[in-house]
């Protein structure tokens, strides 16, 4: 037996059929499987949360296709790595004539260097890359090697199967398996876990282990009751402080954004430091910030969102640790602005009224005419070419009937806003009672 190895390694599936979940790509009949059985497996990206079974399906593809496995976490893994890898896999191929398999963890921690370094090898065919990212791949991985790849999304797993999987540990594991172990209640492991099977298994274990013990104060031998208040009990002393996929995930991420909402940068920037030493992505640390500047920045300071996304874009081609400072730059730069939601409130308001009315019909005068038939019909009739007026401007009706005079942007309260409201009042007079 191997108890120093974690629960979730050691009972990690090695076949399709052990596989928890994931039904949609790897059941009876799906792309995924049928490409696994004709051992013909193109690139892929594997989308999806923590814990849902990324790493797992890579194994069981090198496991059953018996192919040579290379692979690297994105974390610690440098253009360096890749190349050495890519190397072995080159004299793997001259000597076999087989392709290799490269999994790459995290993958959208790459920049595009190193991204980059991948896309010769791929298209040779001297490895077929397998690709593990929890962020959205069309915004992570870059457009060359994302051609090159099949991208499939996994879900995140039910409550039913996130049960089956402690059942299957504890009646299968070499481990568990020897002790009396009763699974009572399960609402506290699954919540705690958060839909991870990786968090899910090794909570169990870390409860399994305080409860031996306690028992062995107690009496020998005697059954372990797994029990909600029994694993809120350990969790609480044995969870870590930050955890990245966790609550205090969003915990934290509530605070930095509230705390540059709120112009604080000081507490903004311990927050980021917070998340930083936490390990968390700073690409989207980054990404919340382009939406923040946007969300609560606005038209107050509309250089907000040019900062924001040259952050972003610096933090991408950087990586950490150097972009730390290009985010505290960010950060200070944000919480320190004026702020405004009226562009936010605009879309919500608006949003709100095409639910309310449907689809209500564009007036005839700014239809767009292409064809004789369509001016026939008057499309475009009487329309007013706003570049042919005083101020470049004509006061002439936009919205649907339904909808005349509604008005969705209501200007904030600050001195940049206010100099559109003003220039707006001018231009509309009353209609919009600006």
């Amino acid at each position: 037996m191997k108890p120093n190895i974690p629960l979730a390694e050691r009972i990690r599936p090695s076949s399709l059929e052990d596989l928890v979940g994931q039904e949609h790509l790897t059941g009876e009949g799906s792309i995924l499987r049928t490409a696994i059985e004709q051992g013909k497996i193109p690139s892929i990206i594997l989308w999806g949360a923590p814990g849902t079974g990324k790493t797992t399906i890579a194994n069981i593809i090198a496991h059953t296709l018996k192919a040579p496995f290379f692979t690297l976490s994105a974390i610690s893994a440098g253009v360096k790595d890749v190349r050495e890898a890519i190397e072995q896999a080159r004299s793997t191929q001259t000597a076999t004539g087989a392709g290799s398999i490269l999994f790459i963890d995290e993958i959208h921690r790459f920049n595009k260097g190193q991204q980059d370094a991948l896309l010769g090898a791929v298209e040779k065919g001297i490895i077929t890359l397998i690709g593990a990212t929890t962020e959205n791949p069309s915004f992570e991985v870059n457009s060359a090697l994302l051609s090159r790849c099949q991208v499939y999304v996994l879900k995140p797993l039910n409550e039913k199967d996130l049960i089956r999987l402690l059942q299957h540990a504890i009646e299968k594991d070499e481990v568990l398996s020897t002790k009396k172990i009763e699974l009572k209640e399960t609402e506290a492991l699954i919540n705690i876990s958060g839909g991870d099977a990786r968090k899910l298994l090794n909570l169990l274990e870390i409860v399994v282990d305080a409860s031996e013990g306690s028992n062995r104060l107690e009496k020998a031998g005697s059954s372990i009751i797994i029990t909600n208040e029994k694993v809120m009990d350990v969790a609480q002393k044995r969870i870590a402080l930050y955890d990245k996929s966790g609550e205090q995930h969003y915990d934290i991420i509530s605070a930095f954004i509230k705390s540059i909402r709120g112009s604080d940068p000081n507490a903004a920037v311990y927050w980021l430091a917070r998340m930083i030493e936490g390990g968390e992505d700073v690409k989207f640390i980054a990404r919340r910030m382009v939406i923040l500047a946007s969300e609560d920045i606005g038209n107050a300071n509309p250089t907000a969102l040019v900062m924001a996304n040259t952050t972003f874009d610096a933090v991408n081609k950087i990586g950490y640790p150097e972009s730390s400072l290009i985010l505290s730059q960010c950060v200070i730069y944000l919480a320190s602005s004026a702020k405004s939601n009226a562009a936010t409130q605009a879309i919500g308001s608006a949003l709100n009224a095409v639910k309310q009315y449907g689809d209500l019909s564009v007036p005839l005068h700014i239809r767009n005419a292409p064809t004789k038939l369509m001016k026939n019909l008057d499309y475009g009739k009487n329309y007013q070419y706003a570049h042919n007026y005083e101020n470049n401007f004509s006061p002439q009706e936009y919205l649907p009937s339904e909808l005349a005079g509604k008005k969705f942007y209501d200007p904030g309260k600050n001195a940049r806003e206010e100099e559109l409201r003003k220039f707006l009042k001018n231009l509309w007079k009353d209609k919009y009672n600006y």
